[in-house]
């Protein structure tokens, strides 16, 4: 069946996380994403990564995770024909996507404003770290700045570890998918009234939305978010608890999944012990009953526990590594992972994540590998050409 996005071309600018994980999500569901990259070097992505070897070919795992089914071309736009042929772009686009500190863009002399000149319709997308005005705007913003601006820092670990980074970049991510929600609430209206828009998305305030209920205890309830390690602020007991073997997440947050969890583990006593009968009682002395669910826990191993709680009704699950979360079943069965043979510039096959939902019309996904830097200038830049002007001509001149 068609794809949602089918038809929409998409001019991807983006370099590194933010910009290209947006762009990765509108490429799965069908839109034609190009990515305009600098002809010397391209994306920064292509040179990070944990093998060296792909790094120095301009292929590197980072690139490689987020630039699927998207196209490459190449110009500098700091050049007269560079600037020309992006703008002979636009007019055929549907969606810009940039992520360029506030201001680079109107230094270009490719505002949006000027680019809606060449075309009304568009959808220009700007993530930024903290958006396009205010007293941050031209602070560079890396994902671990922005996570310790947000709070978020201050909320994970322990009271004795905090604050940390969370474990991956959390920030870039969120951003990103928050441009793709935006770009496809826009592209509803293009299709329907003919509008372009203008959408400005702060990395920053997209992740002080994500931590929805710290932000709203405090602004709500007057409470101040504190690191709770594994535990749950909402509930006990609800956290990670040692097994015989392995470390297992266990979310009894409803009384009757608490109740459950007593009998199952063979200790019905404390569904009647005055610490732990009530929920907020249970919160109060979380770490006296973790503590004795933990002595009744380490009769089985987590695998074993998550099982048993999972059939009767009480939420539970190992703590997994990366490695083994990859390899469950349920991973396979979805259909998660998405393989290519045969990759340019790699000479072996990869594996990338597909997005994280499916759809009965066809499931999402890229249709093509990770572009090499240019592989489609060709197919892209040559119509757009001026008369009299030939590819080499372009690449002499971007090169020099």
């Amino acid at each position: 069946m068609q794809s949602m996005l089918d038809g929409v071309r998409v001019l991807d600018l983006t370099n590194v996380l933010s910009g290209p994980i947006c762009c990765y999500h509108l490429a799965q569901l069908g839109a034609e994403v190009i990515k305009v990259e600098e002809p010397r070097g391209g994306d920064l992505a292509r040179q990070l990564g944990a093998d060296p070897s792909l790094n120095a070919r301009g292929m590197g795992i980072s690139f490689l995770a987020q630039n699927a089914g998207k196209k490459s071309v190449t110009l500098n736009l700091k050049s007269p024909l560079g600037k020309e042929l992006f703008l002979r772009l636009v007019e055929t686009a549907d969606v810009v996507v940039e992520n360029f500190r506030p201001g680079v863009m109107e230094r270009l002399g490719l505002s949006a404003e000027v680019l809606r000149e060449r075309n009304p319709k568009l959808v220009y997308c700007a993530i930024s770290g903290f958006g396009q005005d205010g007293p941050l705007r031209n602070n560079p913003a890396y994902d671990q700045i922005v996570q310790g601006l947000s709070g978020v820092m201050s909320v994970t670990g322990t009271p004795e570890s905090a604050p940390l980074r969370v474990g991956y970049p959390v920030s870039d991510t969120i951003g990103g998918i928050t441009a793709a929600f935006a770009i496809a609430a826009a592209l509803v209206r293009q299709a329907r009234t003919g509008e372009g828009e203008i959408i400005d998305v702060s990395m920053l305030e997209a992740t002080l939305v994500s931590m929805g209920w710290n932000v709203s205890n405090y602004l709500i309830g007057g409470v101040e978010p504190r690191p709770m390690g594994n535990e749950n602020m909402t509930a006990a007991p609800s956290g990670t608890f040692q097994t015989g073997d392995g470390l297992l997440n266990i979310a009894a947050n409803r009384q009757i999944q608490f109740e459950k969890l007593c009998d199952l583990v063979g200790r019905p006593e404390l569904k009647t012990d005055p610490r732990f009968a009530e929920r907020e009682s249970r919160k109060v002395h979380r770490m006296e009953l973790k503590a004795e669910l933990e002595v009744a826990l380490r009769a089985r191993n987590a695998a074993e526990w998550a099982e048993l709680l999972c059939a009767h009704g009480v939420p539970a699950g190992e703590v997994l590594t990366v490695p083994q979360a990859l390899a469950q079943p349920q991973i396979a069965h979805r259909d998660f992972l998405k393989t290519f043979d045969n990759v340019p510039g790699v000479n072996r096959p990869i594996r990338v994540s597909r997005a994280g939902f499916r759809l009965a019309s066809g499931d999402p996904g890229p249709a093509t590998p990770p572009p090499t830097l240019g592989q489609h200038n060709a197919e892209i830049l040559g119509p757009l050409l001026p008369e009299g002007v030939s590819l080499s001509d372009l690449e002499k001149q971007e090169a020099a």
